[in-house]
């Protein structure tokens, strides 16, 4: 393979978000001449990247995890400011919380947000007259805002290409081994072509795919937890228009923007799950979510969603977007989802990276400060 057979000072594994955002930030901050990397679909961010709520959370969502809501709202500004172009703003956000079966009462929920320094006011009229109220304590407006994955796609396109990355498509990463100075990576092209090359840094952001590898890799110490997720995509009624909701806290749901399809992502705490397993090397996620039977549930969401809100009876379902979602079994109580960053002794040089919100990429960034 031309251009590759010198030792690479670093391999990214994985061509979404966290991955791009890490090859960029190595090149243009770090001074990285020879960095590659490997994307086993056709494009960048096709996976997790976008088939998600597009959320970019400001700490509401976690009233149970301090820490993740309060990197949150430090975090928002930062994104807001690096990708203005990727980030909508133009919709209003509300937060609602539940009579029966919350987890966080009205007062609760207005304290917590002081303690984090998020904004958050009552609800105008026109705003609360969209919720049953015998269903509804309190509704909040907010300040929360979406992204579009493709701008990010073609914000890293560029910036990768400018930092002379080299990116291999439709390529996955078979095997980490340890070499005499370097570490030896097996990677495979989708025409079956296995070759070899040898970095002093290897970056592991495949997500879902953390622990799919052989060698000398000896998988992530964390626990892992693996889901086939259902994200709808729906078209909002008129009177819904320019509006995204969060019902509050358990088996809620949440509404939102997805800029890069002009439509609104509903999913649903009990049925945008489907199936979920324990994460171990050799079961791969993605040929799990290849071989699942992709029904959708969106008439249960909208069943649900429209006793709180009358109005979701009238969208209309155009489609849904399956992924396999993955997060850390020791945060499933709280729903804190704090990144993972994890050193392999036994792979010097080898680090596994994974995180639960797009937000979480300055964590990342801090932690790529200290090892470099």
């Amino acid at each position: 393979m031309a251009g590759l057979d010198n030792v690479q000072d670093a391999l990214v594994i994985g061509g979404g978000f966290y991955g791009a955002a890490i090859a960029v930030y190595l090149t243009q901050q770090r001074g990285f001449k020879r960095v590659v990397l490997v994307e086993r679909e056709a494009a960048l961010m096709k996976r997790a990247s976008y088939n998600n709520q597009a959320r970019v959370h400001n700490g509401y969502h976690y009233p149970r995890s301090f820490t993740t809501a309060y990197r949150s709202r430090v975090n928002l500004p930062k994104f807001v400011r690096d990708w203005p172009e990727a980030v909508k703003q133009d919709f209003t956000k509300v937060y609602a919380i539940a009579r029966r079966n919350s987890k966080v009462t009205a007062k609760q929920f207005e304290r917590f947000c002081r303690d984090i320094g998020a904004a958050i006011q009552p609800a105008d009229a026109s705003l609360r007259d969209l919720f049953e109220p015998h269903l509804i304590e309190s509704v909040f407006q907010v300040e929360e805002y979406a992204f579009d994955t493709t701008k990010l796609a073609g914000w890293a396109e560029r910036e990768l290409r400018e930092g002379g990355v080299q990116i291999r498509y439709k390529t996955h990463v078979t095997a980490i081994s340890n070499g005499v100075d370097s570490l030896q990576i097996v990677f495979r092209s989708e025409d079956g072509v296995e070759q070899k090359i040898s970095s002093r840094y290897v970056f592991n952001c495949t997500y879902s795919g953390l622990n799919q590898f052989t060698g000398d890799f000896p998988g992530v110490g964390a626990g892992l937890k693996q889901e086939i997720t259902e994200m709808a995509l729906v078209q909002l009624p008129e009177s819904l228009n320019g509006i995204g909701v969060t019902v509050m806290d358990g088996p809620f749901f949440s509404m939102m923007p997805f800029p890069a399809r002009g439509l609104h992502t509903l999913s649903h705490v009990r049925y945008t799950p489907h199936l979920h397993w324990s994460d171990q090397q050799g079961v791969d996620p993605y040929k799990k979510l290849q071989d699942y039977d992709q029904f959708t549930r969106v008439d249960r969401m909208l069943r649900d969603t429209g006793r709180y809100i009358p109005e979701m009876l009238k969208a209309n379902y155009v489609d849904s977007l399956f992924e396999v979602k993955t997060v850390l079994v020791k945060n499933e109580s709280d729903d804190g989802r704090p990144i993972l960053f994890e050193k392999h002794e036994e792979l010097p040089g080898c680090y596994s990276v994974l995180g639960g919100k797009i937000d979480n990429i300055y964590d990342v960034l801090e932690k790529l400060v200290e090892i470099l």
